[in-house]
């Protein structure tokens, strides 16, 4: 059963993520839908085979095919996606020009262009150069205009899925938008067969990171998710709007612990003060708990059920010096620990370090 299918008690409708910081707005042209042509585990990359036959077509459409030039592409020293860029600059030297600026610029451009969402482009061309200017944007850690060129992309449109889905999640994940990277990793991981394993992993971490998040606005990891988030956009030479508004938040969510806190120590205060009365009530822990539990994963009155993401780190650093016994009991161990729901993401985040390291999944 699929990891989306087994986790219904996570809502996936992003606008509800009371922690979402959004990103400041790009004029995006309408891009007409396109009927999806894959179903679960049914997004793979493409061979030269499937992608060639495509770009001949869009190429001799737009008047821009060259036999030579186009067979000179497809080199074996040339993995796919870059052919497949290669093609594209072409018909579309602009695109070309997009991403290698954008990875050799110190700082990423701030908006997207223009013709990277017009719904006469090519929905494949389309799809495939943004899905790369996405990657380059996401890698110079300008995440919240990666997000705004992935808003053309059509998944089952693109030479490399794995690598579109994966750094939307780490986006998602960097912009605190906890149920978009629950969906994202969710499809990389259920739709995706042939994803690389250091994808698989890291969006594990990602997944099981967010679990933990709280859904409290004035809780102290929060607050500090805003501030490096400031203080990346102001590395960034972001300083604009947005990330005054993040600053605010920060200034106004601090305030309000401050006065959360207050209040907790004056009502300890005051219960100290009926106790030496002979007034003392309930003791902490007896009865049922005042509000639900928040975490979604699961637990009892004593906290919620939750993985320890630093000792998976700590465990990952050293996995390929491990002996297979302590490799098993080690995974048994955590698969043990987690909610039933969650048993088969843990398990493929065990068979990829397995992998990486060169033991048998």
């Amino acid at each position: 059963m699929s990891l989306r299918r087994k986790l219904l008690i996570v809502p996936l409708t992003f606008a509800c993520c009371g922690l979402l910081i959004a990103a400041d707005p790009v004029p995006m042209q309408p891009v007409p839908p396109v009927k999806p042509v894959y179903g679960f585990s049914t997004l793979k990359a493409m061979t030269v085979a499937e992608a060639k036959p495509k770009l001949e077509a869009w190429l001799k459409s737009v008047g821009k095919f060259n036999r030579a030039e186009f067979n000179g592409v497809w080199t074996p020293t040339r993995s796919v996606g870059e052919a497949v860029l290669e093609a594209i600059g072409l018909g579309l030297p602009e695109s070309e020009a997009l991403i290698s600026e954008t990875k050799r610029a110190g700082t990423p451009p701030t908006a997207v262009p223009a013709w990277l969402s017009d719904a006469k482009l090519d929905p494949f061309v389309r799809s495939n150069v943004a899905a790369a200017y996405a990657k380059a944007l996401a890698s110079k850690r300008a995440y919240e205009e990666s997000l705004t060129a992935s808003k053309s992309i059509t998944p089952e449109l693109l030479v490399d899925p794995a690598s579109y889905f994966f750094h939307k999640a780490v986006a998602e994940h960097a912009t605190m938008q906890r149920d978009a990277v629950v969906l994202s990793v969710s499809r990389l991981l259920d739709d995706v067969p042939d994803a690389p394993d250091r994808y698989r992993v890291v969006g594990t971490m990602m997944f099981l990171d967010v679990q933990q998040w709280s859904k409290d606005d004035k809780d102290l990891a929060n607050i500090t998710r805003l501030m490096d988030n400031s203080g990346r956009r102001l590395d960034l030479a972001r300083g604009g709007p947005q990330t005054q508004e993040i600053q605010k938040k920060i200034v106004f969510r601090l305030d309000e612990k401050i006065k959360q806190l207050e209040n907790e120590a004056k009502k300890k205060q005051a219960g100290k003060g009926d106790q030496a009365g002979g007034k003392s009530g309930k003791q902490p822990g007896e009865g049922p708990p005042s509000t639900p539990m928040e975490d979604s994963m699961g637990g009892t009155n004593a906290g919620p059920g939750q993985v320890d993401l630093k000792k998976m780190r700590n465990y990952e650093a050293v996995w390929a010096k491990l002996p297979e016994l302590e490799r098993k009991k080690i995974t048994q161990d955590f698969v043990r620990s987690m909610p039933k729901k969650f048993e088969p993401m843990i398990e493929d985040y065990f068979r990829s370090l397995n992998r990486i390291n060169g033991f048998k999944p």
